[in-house]
C-alpha cells in the first residue's frame, strides 16, 4: 500500500487562468492505493456523497486507466469539493504520485503533472494543469504548453470560503470567448507583477499582480456578495489564524497580537484533524460549549472576529454568535 497526501490549491490568482497556481499547507486529501487486477474506487470526507465512483467518471479513475496502473484507491477527502480549492485535481495528482511509487514507474514530478491533468476533464470536461501542478510540485506554478515554471514561494494566505458550491465547468462557462487588446495587455501586465511578486516573496507585488479585468469579473457574479467582502478584506488589512485546533489557538493569537498591535485578526479554530491515514480525530473542543470557552480565550488574547473550521457546525457558530457577538 502507498498513502499519499496531496494538498488544496489556488488557480489563476486573478490574472493567470490556466497557467498559475500555487498550493496550500491545508486542507489536503489523503489517498491509499493498492495492487488490484482492476481497479475501483471508495471516497470519504467531506462531500463523498456527491463524488463518482466509477473509474471513468473519477479523476483518480482515469489517472490510474492513463498510467496503466490498476488499483483499489480510497480518497479521504479533507477538500470540499466544488470549492474553489482544488479537491478534484487533489484526487488526481495524489493518485498519480501514489501509483507512481507503487508500480515503480519512474516518472518525473512534471511528467505526473501532464498525467494527473488528464484526470481532471472527468471533473471540468477539459485535461487543465493549473491545480494539479502545484499539488504535485508545491509552491507556486506556472504552466504553458509545454513546460512548468516552479517557483518556491512562502507566502501567508487567507482563504474565504462561502458556503456555496460552483462547479469548475459552471465557473468556465461564464467566461467571455474573446478579449479586447487593453484587457490583455493590462492582464499581461498583472501577471508579470504577481510573477515577480512570487519570486521575491513579496506580498505587496502579488496583491498587485491579483488584479484582473477579465476572468474575475466575470466569474465574481456567481458569488453573492463577493465585492463587498473583497474590499472589506483589503481595507481592514485582516490577519488570521486558520484551521488550528483550538486548544492551540491561543498562543497563535497572542503571537500575533504582539506582533501587529493595531491588526485586526481572526481565529477560526478546528475541533479535530485527520490523522496521516486519513481518519478524523477529535479534540478537546468537539461540544459548543467546549469551543465557546476556547473561542473566549482567543478574545483575551486579541482576535476580534471569531469563527470555525474544519468539523465546526452550524451549532457551534449560533452559539458563538449568541454569547459573544457585540
Amino acid at each position: 500500500m502507498v498513502i499519499v497526501r496531496a494538498p488544496a490549491t489556488v488557480a489563476n490568482l486573478g490574472s493567470g487562468f490556466d497557467v498559475f497556481g500555487i498550493a496550500l499547507s491545508h486542507p489536503a486529501d489523503i489517498i491509499h492505493v493498492q495492487l488490484a487486477e482492476e481497479t475501483t474506487i471508495k471516497v470519504t470526507g467531506f462531500g463523498s456523497q456527491y463524488i463518482p465512483v466509477h473509474p471513468k467518471k473519477n479523476t483518480a479513475g482515469v489517472v490510474a486507466e492513463a498510467l496503466d496502473a490498476p488499483a483499489n484507491i480510497t480518497i479521504n477527502k479533507g477538500i470540499r469539493p466544488a470549492s474553489g480549492l482544488g479537491s478534484s485535481a487533489a484526487s488526481a495528482a495524489g493518485t498519480a504520485v501514489a501509483l507512481n511509487a507503487l508500480y515503480d514507474k519512474g516518472l518525473s514530478k512534471e511528467e505526473l503533472v501532464w498525467i494527473a491533468a488528464k484526470g481532471e476533464k472527468a471533473a471540468s470536461g477539459e485535461a487543465h494543469a493549473d491545480n494539479v501542478a502545484p499539488a504535485i510540485l508545491g509552491g507556486f506554478t506556472i504552466v504553458s504548453q509545454d513546460r512548468i515554471t516552479h517557483v518556491d514561494a512562502h507566502l501567508e494566505i487567507v482563504v474565504c470560503l462561502p458556503e456555496i458550491s460552483i462547479s469548475t465547468r459552471n465557473a468556465r462557462e461564464v467566461l467571455p470567448k474573446s478579449l479586447d487588446l487593453g484587457s490583455h495587455v493590462y492582464t499581461v501586465g498583472s501577471a508579470a507583477t504577481l510573477t515577480a511578486g512570487m519570486l521575491k516573496n513579496n506580498l505587496e507585488l502579488v496583491g498587485h499582480g491579483l488584479a484582473d479585468s477579465v476572468v474575475t469579473p466575470a466569474r465574481a457574479k456567481l458569488i453573492t456578495g463577493y465585492e463587498s467582502v473583497q474590499v472589506a478584506a483589503i481595507e481592514a488589512g485582516a490577519v488570521g489564524v486558520n484551521c488550528v485546533a483550538a486548544g492551540s489557538m491561543q498562543s497563535q493569537v497572542r503571537w500575533l497580537r504582539d506582533l501587529l498591535p493595531s491588526t485586526p485578526l481572526l481565529a477560526y479554530g478546528n475541533i479535530g484533524h485527520a490523522d496521516p491515514q486519513g481518519n478524523w480525530l477529535s479534540t478537546d473542543a468537539v461540544c459548543p460549549g467546549d469551543y465557546l470557552t476556547h473561542a473566549r480565550c482567543w478574545v483575551e488574547a486579541g482576535a476580534n472576529i471569531i469563527g470555525g473550521c474544519c468539523g465546526t457546525t452550524p451549532e457551534h457558530i449560533r452559539l458563538l454568535t449568541r454569547e459573544l457577538h457585540q
